[in-house]
């Protein structure tokens, strides 16, 4: 019974996680903050039954009633009718003949302070009303008005809508993979275990002697991914040109599959495909290599929104990547649903709907995806910020698509400065650094990160070498002096713009190669505490002479968001002060961790 979430937990893990788009907080009085009065109790039930039916007519939530925004628990002042007739506004200030689906309505004692709480599952069968005949649908953390044709469901979409909520009989919580529960509970919240997450995040229900497991339960976490969904996979196809052919011109080759559970199919079929979005070119120095030909999360995003929202009720096949020579596809299966058209998506107003409610919530609260709405226009902003044109999205036959197409588009004034380097050989990365730097521009590395569409920070680091070498990139403040700009901006270092393109030497590149770089002073360092902060470095090493960027991989999205990769690359302004720190004999220590550190070149081969 230990496992049993406690509705008085439920305003705990509220109070942490906060407002999102499943969660809304109401209070129940009114005025300024020295003379708060009770609120009518007519304007608190109009309120709730605003935001159930919100809730209900997108993909469920919860509400809090007695809890402030800043997430203070202030309670309800009015007597216990008063309490009674708040807790009946689903049923008086709703329209009856569209009820919405009610899974709780209850009054908690919170720490000597009355809550209420209503919980509501998503609607699919009626559009929801208020008993005014307003209809609202929630939309990030707001009930918006929202005309009800706009979510009226088509019959078919019925069974693919509620795949994911569908209760498995004979699945039992030893058939999840118990650690990978853990470090999702343990990143959601530390008041929860992973028999209370399953009941929080509607996955699972207690019938009096077990939980019951919803199917999605079995997508995030199953064990044996197979045994639930035959299809829980991302095939990836190599195509050799622009279509696809068949018979004796077959050019379609397999790269390979990834499988597993939802969790597990983000990480490895992005594995499986990073490293085919790469073009091998020779360059003028020789050399084969090797440029990334679209912004790396433009194509994570368009991935994890695949898995997010595929139909997994079509469990016929599995989702399906092609890489041409002039673009890249991914199709899931499934089209759109009839509440969202190509032309909502394409003109990036944010709206969203998707058919599987509870794993893009769990998604979501872990970090995957952002917020509803978002991948779609962060995708189209990833490729307009690297001048590649639009991406196509598809939905038809029962499948949808969205291609991104190596193709460029640059303005007059972005043509001539990019001509002033055009007897340079450069990746597209490069290009769209150095359209960055038009005509003498500052650049930040927060703009570097977020226009190229950069996953890794080893890329960054690359890349910023790979100008440097050419002689096209540097560094215009010290770090004592970018210091004392990030206040300016936010207080992030990165944001500080401190890079400059200048135009190509006349050397040829060859020479630039050969010339001595000894000055350039980059070293790595190992063991570092995953929570630690890029000041705790420049402290710690900035007795071997002036420091002037710390670069921390950090993991993004996933249950180790945010945490570092356990090592990260420091540049001093001289060779003689990396030198100093390599050859130190005294341990260098920070949150007990004696940091290891090596030649960064090295590492790097």
């Amino acid at each position: 019974m230990e496992n049993i979430l406690k509705l008085a937990e439920r305003v705990d893990i509220a109070i942490e996680i906060g407002e999102s788009y499943y969660r809304e907080f109401k209070s129940a009085f009114e005025g300024s903050p020295n003379s708060k009065t009770p609120r009518r109790v007519p304007e608190i039930k109009y309120d709730v039954a605003k935001t159930l039916v919100a809730f209900a007519n997108a993909d469920g939530g919860e509400l809090f009633v007695g809890i402030e925004d800043n997430h203070n628990v202030t309670g309800i002042p009015h007597n216990q009718n008063q309490v009674s007739e708040i807790l009946n506004a689903p049923k008086d200030c709703i329209l009856p003949d569209t009820p919405i689906p009610l899974k709780q309505g209850a009054v908690i004692d919170y720490k000597g302070k009355r809550v209420v709480y209503f919980s509501v599952n998503k609607g699919a069968d009626l559009v929801h009303l208020t008993a005014k005949g307003e209809c609202f649908q929630r939309k990030d953390r707001e009930s918006a008005p929202t005309a009800s044709e706009k979510i009226t469901y088509q019959r078919e979409e019925k069974s693919s809508r509620e795949y994911d909520r569908q209760f498995v009989d004979l699945a039992k919580i030893t058939d999840l993979d118990y650690e990978l529960l853990e470090k999702v509970s343990s990143q959601i919240s530390k008041l929860i275990s992973p028999e209370k997450l399953l009941q929080y995040l509607d996955l699972a229900e207690f019938d009096g002697s077990s939980l019951k497991l919803r199917k999605a339960a079995l997508l995030l976490f199953a064990k044996k991914s197979n045994k639930w969904h035959p299809r829980l996979q991302v095939r990836i196809f190599k195509v050799r040109g622009t279509e696809e052919k068949t018979g004796a011109e077959f050019n379609v080759t397999e790269v390979g599959e990834a499988n597993g559970n939802i969790f597990q199919l983000v990480e490895s079929s992005w594995d499986l495909l990073r490293p085919h979005l790469t073009d091998t070119k020779f360059s003028d120095d020789a050399l084969f290599r090797n440029q990334i030909m679209y912004p790396e999360l433009a194509c994570r995003e368009a991935l994890i929104n695949a898995i997010t929202h595929r139909d997994y009720n079509a469990e016929g096949r599995g989702i399906e990547v092609k890489i041409f020579n002039d673009r890249l596809e991914i199709e899931n299966p499934g089209e759109l649903l009839s509440s969202i058209t190509i032309n909502d998506l394409e003109s990036l107003s944010g709206a969203h709907q998707t058919r599987n409610t509870y794993v893009a919530r769990v998604l979501r609260e872990t970090g995957f995806i952002r917020e509803l709405g978002e991948g779609i226009r962060r995708i189209f902003e990833l490729m307009r910020n690297n001048d590649m044109v639009a991406p196509k999205i598809r939905s038809r036959n029962k499948t949808y698509s969205i291609t991104l197409f190596y193709k460029h588009v640059y303005t007059p004034e972005e043509l001539l400065w990019l001509e002033e380097f055009g007897h340079l050989t450069l990746s597209r990365e490069q290009k769209t650094v150095i359209r960055l730097g038009v005509n003498g521009r500052l650049i930040s590395a927060k703009e570097i990160f977020e226009t190229v569409g950069i996953v890794d920070e080893k890329v960054y680091r690359e890349l910023l070498e790979s100008l440097r070498t050419l002689r096209i990139l540097v560094n215009v403040y010290k770090d004592t002096e970018v210091q004392k700009l990030r206040k300016k901006y936010g207080g992030s270092k990165k944001a500080v713009p401190k890079f400059k393109i200048q135009l190509p030497a006349s050397n040829s590149i060859s020479e630039l190669q050969e010339e001595d770089r000894s000055d350039y002073a980059r070293i790595y360092v190992g063991n570092i505490p995953y929570q630690i902060k890029e000041e705790q470095l420049y402290i710690a090493l900035a007795k071997f002479g002036e420091v002037v960027d710390v670069i921390i991989p950090r993991w993004t999205g996933g249950i180790r968001d945010g945490q570092t990769k356990g090592f990260c690359f420091v540049e001093f302004d001289k060779r003689l002060s990396a030198n100093n720190a390599l050859n130190s004999s005294s341990p260098i220590l920070i949150d007990g961790k004696k940091l290891r550190l090596k030649e960064a070149d090295k590492v790097l081969k």
